[in-house]
């Protein structure tokens, strides 16, 4: 930004700024959250920061304020962890007791409420009060052993505690339900160590939380300040725990720590002053948090109202406003779903919102898009819905730079796919590809994923694709490794041998370079070459997943088109849901960099056929050897091999650049 756009942006910064102050000190009403206006604030000190002779006595910013294991094995569940329903207000809160109390006629209920944690689910499985195993809350229904890192950990009791009135509780079975967490000033305390030492910082302490569980080799998760606080006790016969509030009083008898901010209420009004008090006080406990749980705190009736989708009916998530921030919008690309549906992304100037970097979200549909009038340029207000999902609040009209046009789906549709064609059946809000179902794109993305290029699974063609996909066996990609021989040998065309090579050829890539698996995701644009050059310069699926428009622009081969088409990608809600299934179900992408070797800073084009090995496998070889393999011939190409049947173009090229032509034999000679 130059001189001249920074002194205007200063200007209407600290316009926008002080009509903020002025509403909320004077007239005491709030036109955006603290935190909103914070991240306005931080913007205009870091503009002054860069040009200090902009700064003015009476700006904004010169107001002085006041102070190893192999792998995890999957294990059942005994009954499911089940999500809980969000509510966000009294409104909501209090719907949700009209549908309690419409199933359950009583004046006289008891509710229970307690702080929620931000941290890794875990069950722990007491035998006879010895612990016996460790699972993680996984999909719910079945989850990841990780005893051997639970051991670790000096809040979870070995054996449980005798206790007077408690006897009960070290007979059987006792299943103990709680959330590995990292408290917030051990969590502090780390990233200090770490920035002493230049290294990276953690972004928050749930994901480190939950990394240190899942890491393979315990001395890590050892190593590591996590803490154990349980929320529910399960036992072979329910009326061995009758309420709740008795659930947390076993648990501490027994020997673990539960929340002791949790109460049991009379009233819902009650309940709500609970929430109330702890959305200020929150900040002053131990560990993180996004709000609280409440429950009916008789357990048989907890039972009785039973479950509705994921989420039992007699309990909902009190959430607290999320975390916001501000930011500008780079961009606003285009992703096709699963289904065929085109969705509107907005790719921002990255911003650290609840504890992790957040660069884009989905705009949802083009009507979402002119509600808010979101513009390239605009400056937004963001927030995490439920602390997760990235949304844009509002945008800043005060801020929006002059020309910024309004966005056109239409447009952007034929920009962004010229060779597609789209429409919007009336009476509904998203554009969808034409002549194209949901099955068909998902038998197309499973054909390319399988495919020799990709996953190189030959046990999963076209037929054995559509014969999976009309059963109903796979609804995504991801779904493949979730396969048994006894699904897919009850389909018509398998026996038990076709099945068990079908299972073991898929079961046998989790393990892919990444290269193929980038590939094989189907990013629109990303050939095979593309994905060896990203794998190159990210390293990792992560990295690519979190890299800018900017960075991925600096990739060699990869222009505003390519790089806008990924971002579009990993930005999807459905895409995000797909790579996390994957890494559920054990799938781990790797990549080895060929460091040295005879060919080292040597770069090869090869141009018409070869007799002795296809062009993958040659590329490949040169790879190995440290070369480059380039699609396309430049002032840097080192060789280019000539095969049979020559266009004249590459060879004129090649004689202009002065690059050495290698016949095929020639090429071989030098791969060995």
């Amino acid at each position: 930004m130059n001189k001249q756009d920074a002194s205007e942006r200063i200007d209407k910064l600290r316009g926008l700024i002080n009509d903020y102050r002025y509403h909320y000190h004077v007239l005491d009403e709030s036109i955006m959250s603290e935190a909103a206006a914070d991240s306005l604030k931080h913007e205009l000190a870091q503009l002054e920061e860069q040009y200090p002779e902009l700064i003015t006595p009476d700006s904004p910013s010169q107001r002085v304020a006041g102070q190893p294991l192999g792998k995890f094995t999957q294990v059942e569940h005994s009954s499911r962890m089940l999500s809980l329903n969000d509510v966000f207000n009294r409104e909501e809160v209090e719907a949700w007791l009209k549908r309690v109390t419409k199933l359950v006629p009583n004046d006289s209920l008891e509710f229970f409420a307690d702080i929620k944690m931000d941290g890794l689910a875990c069950a722990l499985v007491y035998q006879d009060g010895q612990l016996t195993r460790a699972i993680t809350r996984g999909n719910g229904f079945v989850g990841e052993d990780v005893t051997t890192n639970i051991r670790t950990l000096e809040t979870v009791p070995l054996q449980l505690r005798p206790a007077k009135g408690f006897e009960h509780l070290l007979v059987g079975r006792t299943e103990i339900r709680g959330e590995v967490v990292i408290y917030k000033k051990d969590f502090d305390a780390l990233n200090i160590e770490r920035a002493a030492e230049d290294k990276p910082l953690y972004a928050n302490p749930r994901n480190l939380a939950a990394g240190s569980i899942r890491q393979l080799d315990p001395k890590l998760a050892a190593a590591r300040p996590l803490r154990f606080r349980a929320y529910d006790i399960l036992r072979d016969d329910p009326s061995d725990i009758p309420t709740n509030d008795y659930a947390y009083r076993a648990i501490r008898a027994v020997g673990l720590n539960a929340n002791t901010e949790a109460k049991t209420f009379t009233s819902i009004d009650k309940v709500l002053d609970f929430a109330a008090y702890w959305d200020k006080a929150r900040h002053n406990l131990a560990f993180n948090t996004d709000g609280l749980v409440i429950k009916l705190n008789d357990r048989r009736l907890y039972q009785e109202l039973g479950v509705v989708g994921k989420a039992p009916r007699a309990a909902v998530a009190f959430k607290y406003a999320a975390e916001e921030a501000t930011t500008t919008v780079k961009d606003i690309v285009l992703s096709i779903g699963r289904t065929g549906t085109a969705n509107p992304v907005a790719v921002f100037e990255p911003v650290v919102v609840a504890g992790s970097t957040v660069q884009h979200a989905t705009l949802h549909n083009a009507d979402e898009v002119a509600r808010k009038d979101i513009r390239v340029g605009d400056t937004v207000i963001i927030y995490k819905a439920g602390d997760i999902i990235p949304q844009v609040l509002k945008v800043l009209t005060e801020l929006r730079p002059k020309g910024a046009k309004p966005f056109s789906m239409e447009a952007e549709l034929k920009r962004q796919y010229p060779e597609l064609e789209f429409e919007r059946v009336e009476g509904e809000a998203a554009y969808r590809m034409k002549h194209v179902s949901g099955p068909l794109l998902l038998k197309r993305a499973l054909e390319h994923f399988a495919s020799k290029a990709a996953m190189d699974i030959d046990t999963l063609g076209e037929k054995n694709v559509s014969a999976l996909v009309d059963a109903g066996l796979v609804n995504d990609v991801a779904d493949i490794y979730t396969l048994t021989e006894e699904q897919v040998v009850a389909l018509e065309r398998f026996a038990a041998i076709s099945a068990a090579k079908l299972v073991g050829g898929i079961q046998a890539t989790k393990k892919p370079p990444l290269p193929r698996f980038i590939y094989g995701l189907g990013i629109r644009h990303v050939g095979a070459q593309t994905a060896i050059d990203l794998s190159e310069a990210f390293g990792s699926l992560e990295a690519l997943a979190n890299a800018d428009l900017e960075t991925l622009q600096s990739v060699e081969g990869i222009g505003n088109v390519v790089a806008e088409s990924i971002t579009a990608w990993f930005a999807d809600e459905d895409n995000q849901e797909l790579l996390r299934k994957f890494k559920e179900y054990g799938v781990q992408p790797h990549y080895k960099k060929h460091v040295g070797g005879r060919l080292h800073d040597q770069r090869f084009v090869i141009t018409g056929s070869l007799e002795q090995l296809s062009r993958d496998q040659a590329a490949e070889k040169i790879r190995s050897l440290g070369g480059t393999f380039q699609s396309s011939l430049g002032k840097d190409t080192t060789y280019l091999v000539v095969g049979a049947n020559v266009g004249a173009s590459k060879l004129a090229k090649a004689q202009k650049y002065g690059t050495k032509q290698l016949s095929e034999a020639e090429l071989m000679e030098l791969i060995g």
